[in-house]
């Protein structure tokens, strides 16, 4: 087993003399085993399973970050794990519950007044990083219904979207056909392949734009 340990630190700058007030996440990792899977069809090629034990000082809060890969397969061991959503949604998984972190969904870690122990396994490409720190953002999306209505609006990453049907596209992992060259009008739209007029049912839901 190795351990990373990142401690709360006040460093020192302008030589030896100026202190300068730099927080530094306090959460210590401890890696069990890392292990490689020559073919994981996901991916279409090798991959790298991790298994690490990962520990919260009491109300210390995460850096926003994402798991590539699977995402985050998790078990709080012990105390009461909050993780925020970079939507701005909360969900609370007390000792004894397992959830997983959807891969490339933005979130952050929460402990409450008693420190938090997780055991997380990953499994990513071989060559990419389990976990990726990342400014706060809303996304990616996960499901359909998540694009319903205005619900596309508001995420941002790993990119916006222009309407309904581009976020739906996103997560069902379809690419939009392309219209013909020649645009009928400034405010038709295209939808799977063919230009409609504003108003038109097909239109419904979508912003402006081609």
């Amino acid at each position: 087993m190795r351990t990373i340990r990142l401690k709360r630190a006040i460093v020192a700058g302008l030589g030896a003399a100026l202190l300068v007030g730099a927080t530094v996440y306090a959460a210590t990792s401890t890696i069990h085993g890392v292990g490689t899977i020559a073919y994981y069809q996901p991916f279409d090629g090798p991959a790298t399973m991790t298994v690490r034990s990962l520990f919260i000082e009491a109300n210390e809060v995460l850096s926003w970050h994402e798991h590539p890969g699977i995402g985050a397969y998790t078990i709080v061991k012990t105390g009461t794990l909050t993780v925020e959503d970079g939507c701005g949604d909360e969900i609370v998984y007390p000792q004894g519950t397992a959830f997983v972190e959807p891969a490339g969904r933005v979130h952050r870690g929460k402990a409450g007044d008693v420190a938090v122990e997780t055991v997380q396994t990953f499994v990513v490409p071989v060559g990419t990083p389990f976990s990726t720190n990342v400014p706060q953002a809303c996304g990616a999306p996960l499901v359909v219904e998540e694009c319903r209505g205005d619900g596309w609006f508001k995420f941002n990453h790993p990119r916006t979207f222009s309407d309904e049907g581009d976020c739906i596209n996103y997560v069902t992992g379809v690419t939009p056909a392309a219209c013909p060259t020649i645009k009928p009008g400034p405010d038709w739209l295209c939808v799977n392949g063919g230009w409609v007029p504003p108003g038109h049912p097909l239109a419904a839901g979508r912003g402006g734009g081609d």
